[in-house]
């Protein structure tokens, strides 16, 4: 499995970006993939995650209503859209996916992780 992420970039405050995560290889029988970020001397942190089958999102407090992640099962893609970004939202944003374990909060639950887009929010 491959999972390559894009979309990041340097915003100001109050913007907009889409993050989007391309699943290649072996995607069939994907249980949950999600959005993690991490910050300069800080731990990888959750921020979203959804389920391949069904409909269940999961979010960090810090970006519900702020952030919205979804998935495009035929194009084995999931976007987190980010909308009135902040300053403490700039980080490295990971993509990830697991096949059993299900979509949800808890980092060691995905076992592929892409390479990471960088996002930073200037004021």
């Amino acid at each position: 499995v491959q999972l390559q992420a894009s979309g990041g970039g340097l915003v100001q405050i109050g913007e907009s970006l889409r993050l989007s995560c391309a699943a290649s290889g072996r995607t069939a029988g994907f249980a949950g993939l999600g959005w993690f970020r991490q910050a300069p001397g800080k731990d990888r942190e959750f921020v979203a995650a959804i389920a391949w089958s069904g409909s269940s999102t999961y979010y960090d407090d810090s970006v519900k209503s702020r952030f919205t992640i979804s998935k495009d099962i035929g194009k084995n893609m999931i976007y987190l859209q980010m909308d009135n970004l902040k300053p403490e939202d700039t980080a490295v944003y990971y993509c990830a996916a697991n096949f059993g374990a299900g979509a949800g909060w808890y980092r060691l639950k995905y076992d592929y992780w892409g390479q990471g887009t960088q996002v930073t929010v200037s004021s």
